[in-house]
């Protein structure tokens, strides 16, 4: 195996100094145009790849993010690990991903023990039920260590974000089922904690509220994302006197879970007596031919790591941020075409 160059070849091959081949690599206008290109060209031509770890000890850089994850086996995040994965690497940047369990406590850990190890920024999705207060995450930011949520996102416009429009989303949920003649929809809520639940709410009672239709509030429950809890949700809705024809399902794991729960306890028709739209459009569900939500908000979990990435790295770069709050707009797919 060949041995990587260095600086000090470099300059020995375009016989210039070791500084002068620096400044170059570092595009320093001091250095002429003609040997920046000249020592650009050999170094391409021969693959150097510069030492982080010498460009690391000079900054005080470390070139690794850490990413504290609910639960790294969902598919959804396993999409948005690519998307940071992927991202990082082209900017040259190693990643230590953590897991939370969706457990508060396993969360305040990891980022207590990241924080104090050598990262140089924080990529955070929260958990179901986060232990932290809107304090603790402006502590957080002020100790110098660059934080950047995705997906489940704290409320507050004062941290840097990226997540999906659920609001319009929502809104657009309910226009595909009026559309479909359904006027009794029931709604299935997350944990009232995230702020994704809260947006998810918001614009499913605008929606409403749009095309004329009264809410009804006994056709609404709540999960905590488990299947026990989803069962009994489901269980509770179907327990009142007015029937929904559609169900608003917090994501596709809670929209097939309360679908199952149908299939197994009543003699409903999935489809056909009932039906179900959710959020998240993950791949797995293709593969399901009838029992499935017949439309599902894709959030593209991909772009989101990718742009969360990119926005720590250009925070760690000292680049300006245009919008500390990025949202992404929801795609509304039908299983039905």
């Amino acid at each position: 195996m060949q041995k990587p160059i260095t600086i000090k070849d470099i300059a020995k091959a375009v016989k210039v100094s070791i500084t002068t081949v620096s400044k170059a690599l570092n595009n320093d206008p001091v250095i002429s145009q003609r040997t920046r290109e000249m020592v650009q060209a050999y170094a391409k031509e021969h693959n150097y790849e510069k030492n982080r770890a010498a460009v690391g000890f000079k900054t005080g850089k470390h070139y690794t993010i850490g990413v504290i994850l609910p639960e790294i086996s969902e598919v959804f995040y396993s999409l948005a690990i690519s998307g940071i994965g992927q991202e990082a690497i082209n900017s040259g940047y190693n990643v230590i991903f953590s897991e939370s369990h969706n457990n508060m406590t396993e969360e305040q850990k990891i980022v207590s023990m990241l924080s104090k190890s050598s990262i140089d920024g924080l990529i955070i999705c929260l958990t179901k039920v986060s232990g932290y207060s809107i304090k603790d995450l402006m502590r957080l930011q002020r100790s110098g260590l660059p934080v950047v949520f995705f997906d489940r996102v704290p409320k507050d416009d004062m941290f840097y974000t990226v997540s999906v429009d659920l609001f319009h989303a929502s809104m657009e949920i309910i226009d595909y089922l009026w559309a479909q003649g359904h006027k009794n929809i029931a709604l299935i809520k997350g944990p009232q904690s995230l702020y994704t639940s809260v947006e998810r709410m918001k614009g499913f009672m605008e929606g409403l509220h749009k095309k004329r239709i009264k809410a009804n509030g006994m056709l609404f429950a709540t999960t905590d994302l488990t299947i026990e809890s989803t069962r009994k949700a489901m269980q509770e809705i179907l327990s009142q006197e007015v029937k929904p024809t559609a169900v608003v399902a917090f994501n596709d794991y809670v929209a097939l879970d309360a679908i199952q729960y149908i299939k197994e306890e009543t003699p409903l028709e999935i489809n056909k007596d009932i039906c179900f739209v959710s959020y998240g459009n993950l791949p797995f569900t293709n593969y399901i031919e009838n029992l499935k939500p017949v439309a599902s908000i894709e959030q593209f979990p991909v772009e989101q790591g990718r742009l969360a990435t990119r926005m720590l790295i250009d925070i760690l770069n000292k680049k300006e941020i245009p919008e500390k709050k990025i949202l992404i707009k929801g795609k509304l797919i039908n299983h039905l075409l």
